[in-house]
């Protein structure tokens, strides 16, 4: 299957690090299931899975502190009730990247869901039209609603920019969250209950990330 690629960058991003409870910590650079969103965002359809490939760092690792107002209670559509903000407003620190950019590589699979007129083909040539258009489901972001993505394609062929020169070991890092109830475990997506966290150890090498497929021993959980 052939492989896509875009460039990303923004402001800042935030890619949450599960672990903290209360203050919004990110991971060092762009987690796998953070590549993933952006290209569903671009083309989401129930008979394609996007696997995430390799992340490029294209930008020095840069912090910042802030300091902002969250609302701690999440509005339930069962009941009439609102939200009083003034009564539910939290404040809490937050440690996120500035001035980011990427290279996200990935490719996607035919699913199940798949009908006779779905191919490879269609979706191939459906995603670079979108993609080279700028146009997208929704609005991308870096693991924050608040940090929006600009993006481009990355045709085959064209000019690169060099990823940073840098070696390090992040760890082990998200790698996608998945139903826990799911029976194959190579269907990975981000869920609102019964889900589990699955990681990896993620080593960047020269600025890139090699993202393991999901299936690989690699990959825990």
């Amino acid at each position: 299957m052939k492989g896509f690629c875009l460039e990303v960058w923004g402001e800042y991003a935030c890619f949450t690090r599960p672990e903290m409870k209360v203050e919004r910590v990110s991971y060092d650079v762009m987690t796998p299931s953070a590549a993933r969103s952006i290209f569903e965002a671009v083309l989401w359809k129930p008979a394609i899975r996007w696997m995430v490939t390799k992340i490029e760092v294209l930008k020095p690792i840069k912090w910042i502190s802030v300091r902002r107002n969250e609302v701690g209670k999440v509005a339930s559509p069962r009941s009439t009730e609102g939200i009083y903000i003034e009564e539910e407003r939290q404040q809490r620190a937050g440690l996120f990247l500035k001035d980011v950019a990427y290279r996200i590589h990935a490719r996607f699979d035919m699913t199940e869901k798949a009908g006779a007129e779905d191919t490879e083909e269609k979706f191939t040539a459906m995603f670079a039209r979108r993609a080279e258009n700028g146009q997208c489901f929704h609005r991308p972001y870096f693991g924050c609603r608040e940090f929006p993505v600009d993006f481009r394609l990355v045709r085959e062929g064209a000019p690169l920019a060099i990823p940073i020169t840098e070696d390090r070991d992040f760890g082990f890092m998200l790698y996608d969250m998945r139903h826990d109830s799911a029976k194959d475990k190579t269907h990975v997506h981000t869920c609102t209950e019964k889900c589990s966290p699955r990681i990896f150890r993620a080593q960047m090498n020269s600025g890139v990330i090699e993202v393991p497929p999901p299936n690989s021993p690699e990959v825990r959980g």
